[in-house]
Order: structure tokens, then sequence, then C-alpha cells
């Protein structure tokens, strides 16, 4: 199969730069499983953007950067919040439904998030990612030079390196197609890896079953590298129900007035930072944290009872009608939250341009590191940077016309047999997923870190045994990408000898005078 440009990942980031290059481009796109599945559909607050004349670029700007705790790069901030307005126009002239302010002259309903000093968030509802995705997705199921290739899953790029060339640019991919067990040979000028973040290597997360790692632990297996991954973004407030996988409560709820309170009605975050529960995401996680393991108890309630039922019907209708399902009426009782692993700050070190280490090969969205997040990302930027970066990745590709691809190898299958035990591959990724919680999670030591490593250390040699021997399915190539993407996390926590952003060491507690990336290279 060859294409001009192969896109993997269907989130906000793939489905933008699919739409932008399908023009004059023969674009693959390439997904895990259906297309509205991943962590943009599940978006619920919405996209940062200065949008009213009460707001300033330097003030997003500003409020950025002190979210990322001094660790972004100014002139990436700078670049994003720039483009703000222009990426929400394309979204409208797409059409995407956003929520309108009858009393505001019918402009668009802005609404405010953690860590931001004024109303900037668009959105639609609490379901801004799906709004969204489904608007993407109808252009681009309707897209004739758009190829979409669901149910496949990218195993290893195809570099020049690989096929014993002096020319280490990257020439396509291996993807499994799930449906038969295949292995499809795919080639293309570009490649651009938009995959997602990480958050399945944690046992708690808000994030879809999807997020494994994939862009991150495919690109450094192909020699890029990566920076930052030890910036895990827990998010507050995910709701805490048996019932409940993975439900986030939106920030958007402490945006208007939401208070968190311990079990008998206590009032904590006045006691952890002046900003109260508008604090940024690590400080509000950290707190919560905090008071769980000094209290002994399970979760945490965050409290709207104050603002009327048709409020909360009106602006949180998922989340109410949810809630209700589940037996909780928030306009009555207050809803119990936990922290949970929700966003990887670091990743695939890349340029303005999207453009990694390897020639033709590009990461946008949370599989990058563009600089943009530093040491924590302010809310509601992810969605942001999906759209400045896949029109600034899709710009670079239809100006530099890419070489003619070449006739790739085939997938070797003849020294492999069908797996004997499968159970094995679950049983690590429930180890995996378990000790990385525990060991590598809101709050970290030095001796935590290192059992971390050892424990990796086991796994990657059994996973690696039986990815060499038998043959690859959906779950064994999550698990291998997992089990790398901790390792990389771990490495860059032990090199990190301060408590910076979500990056906190009982150990290195003081936040260091000089600011430095973490930057691990596959030498």
């Amino acid at each position: 199969m060859r294409f001009d440009t192969i896109i993997v990942g269907s989130g906000l980031a793939g489905l933008s730069a699919a739409l932008r290059l399908s023009k004059t481009q023969r674009v693959c796109l390439i997904t895990k499983k259906s297309l509205s599945e991943g962590a943009s559909y599940m978006a619920q607050g919405g996209i940062a953007a200065v949008l009213s004349e009460q707001d300033s670029i330097e003030s997003h700007v500003q409020d950025t950067l002190v979210a990322g705790a001094g660790l972004c790069n100014e002139e990436v901030v700078r670049y994003v919040v720039e483009r703000g307005r222009e990426a929400i126009q394309w979204l409208i002239d797409l059409d995407v439904p956003f929520t309108m302010d009858p009393e505001n002259g019918g402009h668009f309903h802005l609404t405010r998030e953690g860590g931001h000093s004024a109303r900037r968030i668009i959105h639609a509802a609490d379901a801004t990612g799906a709004a969204v995705q489904k608007t993407l997705m109808e252009r681009v199921r309707a897209e004739k030079n758009i190829t979409i290739l669901e149910n496949h899953m990218a195993i290893d790029l195809i570099t020049g390196q690989k096929l014993g060339l002096k020319d280490n640019r990257c020439f396509g991919l291996y993807a499994l197609d799930s449906d038969n067990n295949r292995v499809k040979s795919i080639s293309a000028g570009n490649t651009i890896l938009a995959t997602g973040g990480a958050g399945k290597v944690y046992l708690y997360t808000t994030n879809p079953d999807t997020s494994t790692g994939d862009g991150v632990a495919i690109a450094w297996r192909a020699g890029c590298r990566v920076a930052d991954m030890e910036f895990i973004q827990f998010h507050p407030t995910c709701l805490y129900h048996p019932k409940a996988k993975s439900f986030l409560i939106s920030e958007a709820l402490r945006g208007e007035g939401g208070i968190l309170r311990l079990p008998d009605g206590t009032r904590f975050m006045p006691m952890h930072d002046e900003r109260e529960e508008l604090a940024p995401r690590d400080i509000v996680a950290r707190a919560i944290d905090f008071e769980m393991k000094k209290r002994g108890i399970e979760c945490v309630y965050l409290d709207m009872t104050h603002k009327t039922p048709e409020f909360l019907r009106t602006h949180f209708p998922n989340i109410y009608s949810r809630c209700l399902e589940l037996g909780i009426n928030i306009s009555k009782e207050p809803i119990p939250v936990v922290p949970a692993a929700h966003y990887l700050c670091g990743g695939v070190m890349t340029d303005l341009s999207g453009r990694t280490d390897i020639p033709n090969l590009y990461a946008i969205g949370e599989t990058a590191s563009t600089g943009l997040h530093g040491a924590n990302r302010l809310a509601s930027n992810s969605l942001l940077e999906c759209l400045v970066f896949s029109e600034a990745a899709s710009k670079a590709i239809l100006e530099n016309p890419s070489l003619e691809g070449v006739e790739l190898p085939l997938w070797d299958e003849s020294r492999v047999t069908d797996a004997d035990e499968e159970i094995v591959i679950h049983h690590n990724w429930s180890e995996l997923r378990r000790f990385m919680w525990n060991y590598v999670g809101i709050v970290r030591t030095t001796k935590r870190l290192e059992r971390a490593q050892n424990r990796i250390s086991l796994l990657t040699e059994e996973i690696e045994e039986y990815y060499s021997n038998f043959r690859v399915s959906q779950d064994l190539l999550e698990l291998r990408n997992l089990v790398l993407t901790a390792e990389l996390i771990v490495r860059s926590a032990m090199l990190r000898r301060e408590s910076r952003g979500l990056h906190y060491s009982r150990d290195y507690p003081e936040r260091l005078a000089q600011t430095y990336d973490t930057v691990l290279k596959n030498d």
C-alpha cells in the first residue's frame, strides 16, 4: 500500500492533519479501533483561546508559563497562543456546534478553568471533544483522498537504517490488521504520529483503553529523542464509583464555583494554595492525594449543591445525567472524586513544524513534546496544541514535496508460532500498571523509582522473549509499548533531582534555580 502521507491516530490532531492534507495528497489514516475511540472524543471542558476583548494574548501566555513551572519554551507558547483564534475559526467554519451565550449578544459562551486568569475556554456544553470529533469525522469519511484503516495498529516504523540505506528517512511502517491478524507494509513519503498519550501505564486513568504510549515507543525504537517524560498530569477529579470507568469530572465545574470537601464537609484547598480550587491541576491533585493518604480516606468530594439544578443541567448535561444514572444527584449531594493519570506532558521531541529527529517523520498532539506545556499543562491547552501543530505539520509537508516511496519488505513471520498462553500478557499488563501507580505516581521517592525500574527490567525481558517467539497481537503490541513507555518515564524521573510541576520527589522537595529539560537519546 502506497500513500503520500500516513497518519497514525484519529484524535483531533490526526483528523485535522488528514483534512488539511487531503486537498492535494493521498492520505492513509490508521486507527487502532474506530475513528471515535480516543482521548479527544472524551474531552469535556473545551479549547483555550483568546476570543474575548476582556482577555489578551499576553495573559494567556503568562498563565501557560506559570502553570508550566518555569519549563515552558516561551517561543512555542507564543506561537501556539497567537494562533488560537485562527484555529477556533477553522472549527467554526466546519460547523462545530459550540455553545452560545444568550446573555452576551449571541457570542460563544466562554468558561474559565484552573490556572486561567480569564474566561477563554470555548466549549460545546460539557462534551466538547465529542462535538468536535463528530464534525471532523463526517468530513474525513466524506473525503475521497483519505483511506481509513480502522482496527489497524502501527507496529514499527520502516526507516532507511532498517533498510540498510544511508538515507535514514522514514519510508512508512508495519501495521497489524486486527480483524484478520495480518501485518501490512504501508509506504509513504511522510508519516505523522498522532497516537495520543500513555495513561494506561497507570492503574487509574481518565484515558481510553487505546492510550498505550504507542507513538512514543515507536519513535524511540526508530531512534528519536524523547523529552520530559516524568511529567505525568494527574487530573484531580475522576469520578469515584465502582460502575464508572475512567469518567472525568470536568475542571469546568471548579471554574464555575465547585468546592472540594473532605467526607465531613470541611473545605481543604484554602490550606494548600491561595488560589484554592482554581489552582493548577498539579497542586490540586497533590492536595487531594495528601488529604486522602493523611486521613486514610478513599476519595474526596466536589460540591456543586450551591448551584441550581437548571444551571447544572444546562452547563454540564452529560456529567449531570451520568451521575444521576449512578444514583448521584449533583444538585443535592457532592460528587465523590479521586485523582487519576490524565495527560503526558513530555513525548517525542519536535520543532515548530512537528518534525522529529528522523526526516519525513512528524509527531503532533499528546505524542509530541513541543515545549508548550513545560512541567505542567494548563487546562484546555491540549486541544489547542492539536489544532495548531496539525496545521503546522501539514504546511511543512505540503511545502516540501516528499521523495518517491520505495518497495518495502514484507513482515517476516517465518520463525514464530501462535502464542501458547495469552495469560502471560494480561498478568504482566496488570503488574505493570499497579506498580507504576504505587511507585511512580503523584508523589515519588528515589527508592520507589528504583523498585519500579527493577520490575520494568524483568518485564521487558519476558515481553521481548514473547515478542520474538510468537505472532503479534494487539494486546502484545500494546504491552510492549507500555513497558517501554514506563521505562522512559522512570528514567526521566530519576534524572530530575528536584520537585517541579507534575514531578514531586520527597527526596528532592525543592525546585532548582536553573531549568533543564530531561532529554533521553536512544543511541
